[in-house]
């Protein structure tokens, strides 16, 4: 399996193959389900959120307009180590 440039490479914990105060090309993103399951995601920073959020959807099963991605109730703009919310869409 080979991976593109733009690849969401799940990882085992946060912050692996980390670098102090480095402004690598790559951050570390955790995603947390309304169950607090949590998922580990390495991209890079000139990767689209949409291409981690659609590979959340795929792992957990669901339909990408069933969930909602918040970040502390705003919109995305991360930085490494920061973690994403995703909620249930009521409808």
């Amino acid at each position: 399996m080979s991976s593109t440039p733009t690849s969401v490479q799940p990882t085992g914990q946060p912050g692996e193959s980390k670098k102090e105060g480095s402004s690598s090309e790559h951050i570390n993103l955790k995603v947390v389900g309304s169950d607090h399951n949590e998922m580990f995601f390495k991209i890079k920073r000139t990767t689209q959120l949409k291409k981690l959020m659609d590979a959340f959807c795929d792992r957990q099963g669901k339909a990408f307009n069933s969930l909602r991605f918040l970040y502390d109730g705003e919109r995305l703009e991360m930085e490494d180590g920061d973690s994403i919310d995703v909620m249930v869409e009521q409808t």
